[in-house]
Order: structure tokens, then sequence, then C-alpha cells
């Protein structure tokens, strides 16, 4: 029986390795998976690069995980948004490495992983220092920079809803990147407010199909970020 529900956070955590890339959904405070992260940094592994919307606030969640020192690496496209004190301090001290991608082709490149597809151009930052380095090319008289898709070894992902297959639907704008995300890594793990039956979410609400889906955790009073964890 097809059946991707585990029975604890630290068993859905279980077996991600030191220098793994790890994409985490969340757009400002919503949708990030609190509980997930929090088991990650219990997990222990090291050297990581993260691939998130923007780098935290606070001391909680995105930023709890920078501050564990479990993180060597955080691509991003809004590093200094309000109350990121984490980030300046690591970044300020050398101990962070920055990637920053303008937030569309952050999507895009993602996308372009689950898609398989090789890479795009794209007008975003063509002549400015995000384009140094990259390959340009003139097309109709605009300059368009490559961008490469942008795979992860790990998803972690919040959701609303799951079945016992994976299929998953989101509540509002805590869907933004998941879906996404979902086809990019190799392993995605999910927690759930709510596990349902089968055939309690239509077919037409299914927002990540299960194929998508490693590993399901239900946590039925999620923390909201910025929150204390």
């Amino acid at each position: 029986m097809l059946d991707k529900r585990v029975s604890s956070l630290s068993a859905a955590v279980a077996g991600i390795r030191d220098g793994s890339v790890v994409l985490i959904g969340g757009f400002g405070a919503s949708g990030i998976p609190v509980e997930l992260i929090d088991a990650l940094i219990d997990g222990g592994a090291r050297e990581l690069t993260v691939v998130t919307n923007n780098a935290g606030a606070g001391h909680t969640d995105i930023a709890k995980l920078l501050a564990s020192g479990h993180v060597r690496k955080i691509v991003c496209s809004f590093p200094r948004s309000a109350g990121s004190v984490v980030f300046e301090e690591l970044y300020g001290a050398g101990k962070l490495e920055l990637e920053l991608v303008p937030q569309g082709t952050l999507s895009e490149r993602m996308r372009a992983a689950g898609a398989g597809i090789g890479g795009f151009f794209t007008r975003t930052a063509a002549g400015t220092k995000l384009a140094e380095g990259k390959e340009t090319r003139v097309i109709d008289g605009h300059e368009y920079v490559f961008e490469k898709p942008l795979k992860g070894d790990v998803a972690l992902i919040k959701a609303e809803t799951a079945d016992r297959w994976g299929n998953l639907t989101f509540r509002m704008a805590a869907r933004n990147f998941a879906p996404t995300m979902a086809m990019a890594a190799d392993l995605t793990l999910v927690q759930a407010r709510k596990i349902v039956d089968l055939g309690d979410i239509s077919p037409e609400q299914v927002m990540t199909p299960g194929i998508f889906v490693d590993r399901v955790v239900e946590v039925q009073n999620p923390i909201h970020a910025g929150q204390k964890s």
C-alpha cells in the first residue's frame, strides 16, 4: 500500500546529509514550515545551502536555522527584509555566503530544474553585477542573461491538507513557491495541518500531486513564522 505518512518530524527529516541544498518554502511569514526547520536543526546536518525567499526575521524559523551555524550559504531574493538581524550579523562577519537572485528568476530557476530544462535567458539583471560571469546574448536588440536550473537535494514544505499518497492543498499565500520546490527537489518533505483520507481531496483541488512528495507528517497546530519556537 502506497503510504507516505511518517510518524514524527524527526522521521521526516531523517537522512538529510551535510552539504545538502535545501529548498524551504515561504513568502514573508506565509507558508514557512517552522516545525520542519526545527527538526532539521535538531537533525544536525551542516554545511547546508538554503534556498528560500528571504533570510528570516528576528530569531525564529529561517533566522533560527542560520543562527544554528548549520548553513554555509543562502540563496534568496530578500536577505535584508525587516528584522533580518541574524543574516546581517553572520554576513557582516563573513560567516555566511550569499547568492542574491531576483524573485522571478529564483522561481523560474527552480521550475526549470523540475521541468528538466537546461536553463533560460532573461532580461532581469542584464547589465548589473548579478550578470557578471554569466553568458549573455542580444535578442531582438535587448541583452539577456542565461540562468541555470536550481535543483535541491531536499525541499521542506508546509501544506494545509495532504493524503497518504502525498497529494497536497495549500492555504492562500502559503502556497507560494511550494509546488515548484516539490518538483525541483530529489526528496520532498511536507508538514500538513491535516492528513485526510484518500478521496477527500478532489482531483480539481490538488495543488501538488503526490508524485512529487516523499514524506508527509501531520502538524495540527503549526507555529506561524515569527512566533517563538
